[in-house]
């Protein structure tokens, strides 16, 4: 084990994580308490380090922290199979995917709305009245769900 040693404050910078995100992360686990020195300052090793760029790196890819923990659990378990990441790994990519979907969905909306814009003044802007309309249509349907408001 590396005997360098980082203050919160150098491995926050080491890393480009908020000291604040590394203290969470140790309180929940995700990185091991870590020893002090003499004036109370936590001191973190170059595998702790390590991990807080895995974690990182995670988080990037959009993993949320149970499958972050997940991922670390399996990590060190050296000669087990790599299935379950493959498959915590491909789920990742499904769910990506579902949510590239839903955005390319809300971009042609958008676009849709912008094409309606002939300038103008605000009382004539389609845009607005499109999105009033989206309101209303939203508005009746929850009414027509749930029936008129006071009735039994």
């Amino acid at each position: 084990m590396s005997r360098v040693i980082f203050t919160v404050g150098r491995l926050a910078h080491a890393t480009g994580t908020k000291p604040v995100t590394i203290r969470y992360y140790e309180k929940i686990g995700l990185l091991p308490s870590v020893s002090r020195n003499s004036s109370g300052y936590r001191q973190y090793s170059v595998e702790d380090r390590d991990r807080l760029l895995f974690i990182r790196r995670c988080r990037g890819l959009g993993f949320s922290l149970d499958d972050i923990r997940e991922l670390l659990g399996l990590a060190d378990h050296h000669r087990a199979s790599c299935a379950p990441v493959d498959a915590k790994v491909a789920e990742q990519l499904k769910q990506v995917r579902v949510r590239i979907r839903d955005l390319q969905g809300l971009e042609q909306e958008l676009q849709r709305l912008l094409s309606c814009c002939q300038g103008g003044v605000i009382k004539e802007c389609r845009i607005i009245e499109s999105l009033s309309q989206h309101r209303r249509m939203k508005t009746a349907s929850v009414v027509d769900q749930s029936g008129p408001r006071g009735s039994s």
